[in-house]
Parts: C-alpha cells; structure tokens; sequence
C-alpha cells in the first residue's frame, strides 16, 4: 500500500508523473476543445446577426404598415363647422383632389312605433302571429303559450332578424312596446296580424300602434348637386373621405378640403432610407458570417428590386426612384432632397400615394401595391416556413447542436486518455523505482567488495 500511494504521487522514481500526466492530457485536450469552442462562438454570432437581421426586417415592415393603417401619412380632412358635419379620411384620399362645399338639409331618420300603455310587461297579450315587413321582407312572429307577454313579442322581434329593435320601457304605472326600424326611408316596416288579441300591438292596415316618426333618408347638396341617402354616414360620395352628418342646416353651407402632412411625407421618406441600410447592413452581417446562401441573396435581390417596383399606376411618379432614393454602390440607398422637392412640387399626392395607396374599384393592391405592401410581402416569404431566414436560422441551430454534441465526445475521450495516462505513467513509476532500489543494492555491494579487497 505504501508503495502503492508513493508511485502514485511520484515519489517511487523522483519523477513528478503527476504534472506530466496532467500536462500530457491538456496538450491533447485543450486545442481540441479551443477550435470547439471557437467554431461555436462564431456560429453564436451568426445566430445573433441573423435574429437582428430578421428583427430589423419585421419593425420596418410592420411600422411602416402602422403608419398607412393609422393614416399618419394621409391626407387630412378640413372642416367649417363640425357642429353640421364631420369628416374622416378612408384609403386613397388625396389632398389636392377635392375641396366643396355641404349643405344638410335633412338627417337621415328611422321609422319607430309605439303601443299604448300594458299594466304589465308580463301579462298574457294573447297568442296568435304577426308579420314584420321591413324593406318589401317579411317574416313571421309567433306568440304562443311559452312568449304570451310584452316581453315575449319583444324577444320575437328581435329575434327575428328582421333589422327592427323592439324595446319595453316603463310609462305612468305600465309599460308599452316601442319598435325602432333602420335609418332610411326603404326600411319603412309594418307589423300587421290577423288575430285580434295582437291587433293593440300592430302597426298598418288599422293596427293600434302610434306613429312616432317616419322613416326618410338625408339629403344634402354637393357643389349645388343634391344627394340622398339612407344613413348619416356616406362612404361613397368623396372618394377616400368618410361623411359624417350630424345636424340639419339648410341655408348653413358648409366648406370642406384636406391638408397633406408634406413634412410628416418627407420625414418618412428620409427614415425609409435610413432603416432600409440598416436592415441591409444586418442583412451584411449575417452574410459575412454565414456565408451568402442562395436564400439570402434573393432576400436581398428583392429588396434591392424596391428601389425600382412600379408602387402605384401613376403616370410618371410611381417608383421610389422618381421621388429621388438610389442606390450607392456599396448596395445602400441614398436620398436626392432636391429630386424629392421636385416630385412634391409636380404631383404631392403621387408621392403620398407610394405610402397611402389609393383603394377603390381601379385601385387594388395588385396595381397599386404601395410600398407597405410590397414589403410586407417580402417580409412574409422571408420569415415563412422555408424561407430564406428560416431556411438559415434551422441551419445555424443544427450546428449548434452538433458542435454540443462534438464538444461532450471530446471531453468524453480525453477523459479517457487521461485514465489510460496515468495507469501507464503509474507502472512506468513503480518499475523506475524497482530499478532504482536495484541500482542502490548492487552499488551497495561493490562498495563492499572494494573494502574487502581494501582491506
């Protein structure tokens, strides 16, 4: 056992196996394990370029479609006196199209209808049908055992589907039925019965329910030409503008117009500029690193192909190359502020229209894709299942897993080298020991055979 302990720390030889043992074992170990550890930190890197890359790619699309959506980048609305009408814009307004002048002379109303005073709302009216008819459509309500009530022909009608609101409200001790149909003058109702239990709740032909207000549509002029229509709200008189009418006002006209946010135009232009070289500089990054796969160059291809995709159907300012963005030689883009001055100057809602498209029958994303659009569908194929980034991101994460899975075999084998080194520098140590208490003997006896013959 001693001399088991003293050849295991070196002592049998004089020799320290121990350091030379350790010293061998990171000589093998330790290159491996650098070029290992080297390989993974650049394919974290890799990773990292390549989620910055996909980041800065997701936040430029998705602000640049807030700021359509929001309508940052539309043309505005002007209005004389909001008290008479409102205005909103809708997709496609342009300031410099449009300007008139409203006259209101009469709100859009919807028919309502009401019964005379029930004791209680409860109570059985009598069981039987009526027919609604709103619009020329009819339908059948029915009152039978389970409905006989006010509340029960209420929930009837309302059920029905029929566009008519029926409401019970509370009136000098007792209750009556009000019924309300949709605003506009066709949307007129009855509500007619053959059963005269229900006749106190019908409206027409002799029925006993009151008259509280016909139904009639607005009307309102335009430049001095008249309009009609069913609601207040009028979508489809001024192209990209949303009519609000609040207040009859004959013989009140009243101005509107819309103002373009110039400044807000030009700012957004500059920034596209800006973030595109950013999103290009990540795009760089990743390459450099990764190398440039083919799913990366076409990424990089189609937004490269932005500069000059034909954004809208305008005659000549459809390109964001008309309105003075380029591209450097180093694949960046630049801005001309005088070229983009120019094209305000010729046609301010032409450049509006590169970022706020208009919409209508003419207009659809097909032939005025605009360019939100357009790089929200290069975002969405780069970011698919299979897509240029996907494809790469899946890569780098299987080498990740590989280089883990190579780094524990490493340290798995050298492990055993290490063991294998020390039971073979063990035995080398106890034979070195062996021979040298050999050596001591014998020198031991020819030093007593010297003195003998000394002697």
């Amino acid at each position: 056992m001693v001399s088991s302990i003293a050849n295991s720390l070196g002592f049998g030889s004089g020799i320290d196996t121990k350091q030379l043992v350790t010293d061998l074992a990171a000589a093998s170990r330790e290159p491996k394990v650098e070029r290992v550890n080297t390989l993974t930190k650049q394919n974290n890197a890799k990773i990292s370029a390549l989620a910055q890359a996909k980041s800065d790619l997701e936040g430029f699309a998705d602000s640049l479609a807030q700021m359509v959506s929001d309508g940052s980048l539309r043309s505005t609305p002007t209005v004389s006196d909001e008290s008479v009408l409102g205005a909103t814009a809708r997709a496609g307004m342009t300031a410099d199209s449009f300007s008139a002048t409203v006259e209101v002379t009469q709100l859009a109303r919807a028919q309502t209808v009401y019964s005379g005073i029930v004791a209680s709302k409860s109570a059985a009216i009598g069981q039987g049908s009526m027919t609604l008819t709103v619009g020329g459509v009819a339908k059948t309500i029915t009152i039978g055992a389970t409905n006989d009530s006010l509340d029960g022909l209420a929930n009837a009608i309302n059920a029905s589907g029929a566009g008519v609101t029926a409401s019970i409200v509370a009136d000098d001790g007792g209750y009556r039925m009000i019924l309300k149909g949709p605003t506009g003058e066709a949307n007129a109702f009855t509500l007619e019965t053959a059963t005269p239990a229900l006749s106190g709740f019908a409206y027409g032909s002799g029925g006993g329910m009151t008259l509280g207000q016909s139904a009639a549509n607005a009307t309102f002029t335009i430049d001095g030409v008249a309009f009609s229509r069913a609601s207040n709200i009028v979508d489809d008189v001024v192209p990209g503008m949303s009519l609000t009418l609040k207040k009859a006002a004959p013989g009140q006209p009243v101005d509107i117009g819309a103002s373009r946010p110039l400044d807000l135009i030009k700012q957004t232009v500059g920034d596209f500029v800006s973030v595109y070289n950013q999103l290009k500089t990540s795009l760089k990054s990743v390459s450099s690193t990764t190398g440039a796969t083919s799913g990366l160059r076409e990424l990089e291809r189609e937004l490269q192909a932005l500069v000059s995709k034909v954004l809208t159907s305008h005659g000549s300012i459809n390109k964001l190359s008309d309105i003075g963005i380029g591209t450097t030689k180093d694949g960046l883009l630049s801005l001309d502020s005088a070229k983009l001055e120019k094209a305000l100057a010729t046609d301010a809602g032409a450049v509006e229209a590169l970022f706020n498209p208009r919409r209508d029958a003419t207009h659809t994303e097909t032939s005025d894709p605009g360019i939100a659009f357009a790089l929200d569908a290069i975002r969405d194929k780069a970011i698919a299942t299979n897509g240029a980034i996907d494809r790469v991101s899946k890569s780098l994460e299987d080498k990740k897993e590989s280089l883990a899975e190579t780094l524990e075999k490493i340290e798995l084998r050298e492990e055993a080298y290490a063991a294998r080194l020390e039971k073979q520098f063990g035995g080398l140590d106890a034979k070195l020991a062996a021979f040298k208490a050999t050596q001591s003997y014998l020198e031991q006896q020819i030093e007593m055979w010297n003195n003998q013959n000394n002697n």
